[in-house]
């Protein structure tokens, strides 16, 4: 009690002293009551995650988890709960069985998954392993004829290298002192160029592991397995194998495998001595009409002037597949379910409609909510703004996408308009360890695909927990991974944002109008 009498006293004094925000004392502390207290986020994660299964674009896991979110939300009695289709996606996918084992010089089971739309092995294979090294396209030229009933190991100078530092870790106070201090980021930092040269420079090995491929499956080779720099402990990094349009082949069987299980298998043929595989790979495609979905849900407005602004909230449904993509993004969806359960719950009537959005096709480049923000907002064809009638309608939109780290701030995305507003929205979660506003720009998610067109959208600061180190698009991003106090805590503070988003007399104030984006900017 002398914690919530706390709250409420300091709540009393931010609004009678900033006479700006008018903070609603009662509901943020019903919200922060029925989360901290009554929370369904870990059931829901539980229900996209273990029941669901990998949530690759258009594939069957994906419209599992989809058409659950969308009957739950219809229990919880939110408006146009759907799935609304967005456009032509491409061939779905999906993993029916992997086996992959050493056979010689001993047996040895391998950790191992094949990359999204790859084709399978029709049947039990076995073959021996070739090591292939290239360097340019001269060398590519020694393996030809030689490839037929192989699998194939590409020379790899990566060995493992010894950590010492934690997997997981949360933001320092010198961590958040930083960003909090940071300026203005300019549109071509230093860090974008190294992105650009670092990308530029991977074309080369990218192209000439394609046309391996292509030669491999001309010979009729079995399969190639890679290997990734990052990944150990058992730990491998997958993703897609190449292209899922309409009018793509199936593309040569990829497998990734344990970086231990990969460098074991190399220094065998190295050393001369003979390594067979045996391997079944059962692949299956899907979703014949190719087309792609976003789900969506409301809360109406009831304010008659008002009721047709929105504020929407979201995170990216879809995942990688060799996990259940749990902190990447499972997480975000669960909270902003259970955000929009929350608000419901309390019977809340808020002056703008909520909407959720969850996002397919984020992994692919953000393609789903780009194509929500080219239908509903602003079409940008051929370098030219095409405002739509809910672009002067919308005021805001709040993702989470990092991971299941509690959230200690939020990113300004250089709107510094929003500062003082946001400073004041944080203050009654202060003491949940959310103080932190940065100016900085934060990328490679939804939120970007609002910002780009001139939209406040706005990603939230996360702890790091295990993240990049060990579970985003690896095998170990699975349910046990999940923090529940903290994503308790995301859901409070996110309810809270979207709640005083939703009541406020304006909506949230824009930047200035960007440049419309070139038709092929990157998504990220």
């Amino acid at each position: 009690m002398r914690k919530l009498f706390f709250t409420f006293s300091a709540l009393i004094f931010i609004s009678f002293v900033s006479g700006q925000e008018k903070l609603d004392i009662e509901m943020l502390n019903k919200i922060r009551n029925d989360e901290l207290a009554n929370s369904h986020v870990m059931d829901i994660a539980f229900h996209l995650t273990d029941v669901s299964g990998p949530r690759l674009t258009s594939s069957p896991g994906f419209f599992r988890a989809a058409n659950w979110a969308k009957d739950e939300m219809n229990r919880w009695g939110l408006a146009n709960a759907q799935l609304e289709e967005w456009g032509e996606f491409g061939k779905g996918w999906e993993l029916q069985k992997s086996y992959v084992a050493m056979t010689a010089p001993y047996y040895k089971p391998l950790i191992a998954f094949p990359k999204s739309w790859t084709k399978g092995t029709n049947g039990l294979q076995a073959g021996e392993i070739i090591v292939v090294s290239l360097k340019d396209s001269t060398d590519l030229e020694k393996y030809r004829s030689k490839l037929a009933g192989k699998i194939i190991l590409l020379d790899r100078t990566d060995t493992l290298k010894q950590s010492f530092t934690a997997d997981a870790k949360r933001l320092t106070d010198e961590d958040l002192d930083k960003m909090a201090k940071a300026q203005r980021q300019q549109t071509d930092t230093a860090q974008q160029r190294r992105f650009r040269e670092q990308f530029q420079r991977n074309q080369g090995p990218a192209q000439l592991a394609n046309r391996l491929k292509e030669m491999a499956l001309q010979e009729n080779a079995i399969a190639t397995l890679t290997d990734q720099a990052r990944g150990k402990d058992g730990t491998i990094f997958v993703q897609g194998g190449g292209a899922y349009s309409k009018t793509s082949p199936e593309n040569f069987l990829d497998i990734v495998i344990a970086m231990e299980d990969y460098q074991t298998l190399l220094r065998l043929v190295k050393a001369g001595v003979p390594v067979k595989i045996e391997m079944e790979v059962k692949t299956s495609f899907t979703n014949p009409e190719l087309k792609a979905y976003n789900v969506v849900a409301e809360i109406k407005g009831t304010d008659p002037k008002l009721k047709d602004q929105l504020v929407m909230l979201g995170g990216h449904l879809d995942s990688w597949h060799s996990g259940t993509g749990a902190t990447d993004n499972a997480a975000g969806c669960a909270v902003m379910m259970e955000v929009m359960r929350i608000l419901k719950s309390l019977d809340i009537k808020p002056r703008r409609t909520i909407r959720i959005a969850l996002w397919s096709g984020e992994e692919e480049g953000l393609l789903g909510s780009r194509a929500y923000v080219k239908k509903h907002f602003a079409d940008t064809a051929n370098g030219k703004w095409v405002l739509k009638p809910e672009y002067d309608k919308f005021s805001s939109y709040f993702n989470i996408d990092n991971g299941t780290g509690k959230v200690r701030g939020i990113y300004l995305q250089g709107n510094d308009k929003v500062k003082d507003i946001f400073s004041q929205w944080l203050q009654p979660f202060n003491d949940l360890g959310a103080t932190t506003i940065t100016i900085s720009n934060t990328g490679g998610t939804d939120h970007q695909s609002f910002d780009r067109v001139g939209l406040p959208g706005f990603q939230f600061i996360q702890d790091p927990i295990e993240y990049d180190t060990r579970t985003h698009h690896t095998n170990m991003d699975t349910y046990d991974h999940l923090i529940a106090d903290d994503l308790k805590q995301i859901a409070t503070i996110v309810a809270g944002f979207v709640y005083d988003a939703a009541m406020r007399d304006e909506k949230l104030p824009r930047k200035d109008m960007p440049q419309p984006p070139t038709p092929n900017q990157r998504a990220f």
